[in-house]
């Protein structure tokens, strides 16, 4: 039980990272969109980027569920980061292709929808890359608390020097 309210709260803290960073993305596209079309800018701009930050919830939690179901009991560290970002990429593709099959994009494949799909299945991969690397670095900092040496946390040179550890 308690493993699975892990990966659940896992789920969330990632669907809300994603959250966080595809909502500028969508405020900008909302922007460059109101501006182009002679839409109001106000009102278009927070719609993107609201429609684009529960997206990023939904994208996060999609990734979140796929990488748990396929790479179970690994660790970030244990995780090639390739394989990591097509696991976004596929959660970015499942996202779009739930988008397309529940109408949200109208009837059937359109350009649009190709759009959306392509779209979502990069910023999955890119998200995907992102969260690796945070991951990393915040498992960096933990073996540095801990007190293991430099190797080990994968810090070297200047980034040791950063976090307070001499060469």
């Amino acid at each position: 039980m308690k493993q699975w309210a892990q990966r659940v709260r896992g789920a969330i803290g990632i669907g809300l990272t994603w959250a966080a960073a595809w909502a500028p993305i969508g405020a900008i596209t909302g922007w460059l969109i109101a501006m182009v079309f002679k839409f109001p800018l106000g009102a278009v701009t927070v719609n993107y980027a609201l429609m684009f930050g529960v997206l990023g919830l939904i994208g996060g939690a999609i990734f979140s569920a796929v990488l748990s179901l396929r790479e179970g009991q690994r660790r970030f560290n244990e995780l090639s980061f390739p394989r990591f970002v097509a696991w976004g990429a596929i959660g970015g593709l499942l996202l779009g292709g739930l988008a397309i099959t529940a109408g949200l994009i109208g009837a059937g494949l359109t350009t649009l929808g190709a759009v959306v799909v392509g779209t979502s299945t990069l910023l999955g991969a890119g998200s995907a890359a992102g969260t690796l690397a945070i991951a990393r670095s915040a498992q960096s900092r933990a073996l540095l608390q801990d007190g293991r040496d430099d190797a080990r946390a994968g810090l070297t040179g200047a980034r040791a020097r950063f976090f307070g550890k001499a060469e």
